[in-house]
């Protein structure tokens, strides 16, 4: 798969929207890559994982033991990697403020994990999910996500597979365009 059969992927769900989003990063950009409306449907959700899963190295998918990913963004795209793996898939959720592994999920320990996102912008969502991986007994092994929009910018600490890497700007509240600044701002992301 492309990058540009992805984002086609994107635009035919009204995926790809444009105007003035506060991400969950706490930045601010004019395109928003809302991975809900493009996981929606099953046959574009798995398209999209069986893809990822292929591309991944092939010595890396033999290692693994479980997929992880963080709530709510990551729960689909998780769950779809695991099915194209053939691995169990869990999430982390954060009923306090911090991940944690919930509803009977839990890792055996050394358990190698591939902690898998839909869309990485500045890695903190990815970072706090590996972290609480590692709390409940995982090695982090490898991250994967549908989207890239770091341009490549993420560390995540462990090697990083997307489908996509998009170097979508994003600007700190000080930092706006007056032109962006002018719209009203939404926010989309998975933090309240």
């Amino acid at each position: 798969m492309t990058d540009e059969d992805v984002l086609d992927e994107f635009r035919v769900s009204g995926a790809l929207l444009e105007g003035h989003f506060l991400l969950s990063s706490g930045r601010h950009s004019a395109q928003y890559l809302q991975c809900a409306r493009v996981l929606m449907n099953p046959a574009r959700a798995a398209r999209l994982s069986d893809a990822l899963a292929a591309s991944l190295p092939a010595d890396l998918r033999d290692a693994l033991d479980a997929v992880v990913s963080p709530a709510m963004g990551g729960v689909i795209a998780g769950h779809e990697m695991g099915r194209a793996l053939g691995l169990d898939a869990m999430f982390l959720e954060r009923p306090t403020g911090t991940f944690e592994l919930r509803r009977g999920f839990a890792l055996e320990p050394g358990a190698r994990v591939l902690m898998m996102e839909d869309v990485v912008t500045t890695g903190k969502s990815s970072l706090e999910a590996i972290a609480a991986i590692r709390s409940a007994g995982g090695e982090v092994i490898a991250a994967a996500a549908i989207v890239d929009r770091s341009g490549g910018e993420a560390d995540l600490g462990v090697p990083f597979y997307p489908l996509i890497r998009l170097s979508v700007p994003s600007y700190a509240d000080d930092e706006v365009p007056a032109d962006l600044a002018a719209i009203p701002v939404t926010k989309p992301g998975s933090r309240a």
